[in-house]
């Protein structure tokens, strides 16, 4: 049974893995934790925002609107993949889920299609939006994505997940029937989840971009002898006739 990360290990843990972290307001202690239980923790729930504008998607993540009080996840992830963290504790991201999509989750196994929602997913999984229309269109910049991973990695790194499978982090679709997002994402959730696994065989510093040391230089060689001119080897001849014949 896994207890909640501290705010201060959370955005320690998401710098350690190389994101580049935005602190809103009071986000320590911004959520939705009198409405019910923050944790046990399962795993990480990514979802799209159909809006478009950083600053915009940012305050309403932290905001809401007036059918959904904010905080709506703990961080917003930016085109340009900065994450804007702003709530933490229980928010409203996930709403209710399939049952057994959680047990998949907890157990790290394949998972089931998502085909009911009696579970209330609030309470176990942390939440990242995305800046995106969610059109299948909208681009997914590779900063972004890649924040993506980092930020996944980071809580599994942390939480110590994702070493019997790499479903811990899971999309909203794969949640909640009726749900689409993170729709467009190259790749898809599989994809997100393989390069999620690939980071946790690394350290957290681990860039994939990263360009590979120079090789060491190679010791100097030798210049090859350069071939005897003509009059050098008739001059060499020469040498070998007198020789012979003071031998006679």
């Amino acid at each position: 049974m896994a207890q909640p990360l501290s705010a201060a290990a959370f955005i320690a843990a998401l710098r350690a893995e190389g994101v580049k972290v935005v602190e809103v307001g009071t986000w320590r202690t911004h959520n939705r934790n009198n409405k019910g239980a923050w944790g046990p923790v399962h795993g990480v729930m990514i979802h799209h925002t159909v809006t478009r504008g950083t600053a915009s998607t940012v305050a309403l993540c932290r905001n809401g609107h007036s059918a959904l009080p904010g905080p709506l996840c703990h961080g917003v992830i930016a085109k340009d993949g900065t994450v804007h963290l702003v709530g933490y504790g229980r928010t409203n991201h996930a709403g209710s889920g399939d049952d057994d999509v959680l047990r998949a989750v907890i157990a790290e196994k394949a998972l089931p299609p998502d085909n009911e929602a009696n579970t209330d997913g609030n309470r176990h999984f942390y939440g990242f939006e995305c800046e995106n229309l969610g059109d299948g269109k909208d681009p997914w910049p590779a900063a972004q994505r890649e924040a993506i991973v980092r930020a996944s990695a980071a809580v599994l790194r942390a939480h110590r997940w994702g070493k019997d499978g790499p479903t811990s982090v899971i999309g909203h679709a794969e949640w909640q029937p009726g749900k689409v997002d993170p729709r467009g994402i190259s790749g898809g959730m599989d994809g997100i989840r393989r390069d999620v696994a690939e980071r946790l065989k690394h350290p957290a510093s681990w860039s994939p971009s990263a360009p590979k040391p120079p090789a060491p230089p190679k010791p100097p060689t030798a210049p090859k002898p350069k071939p005897p001119t003509t009059d050098e080897r008739i001059t060499a001849l020469e040498r070998r006739v007198t020789a012979l014949e003071k031998e006679k």
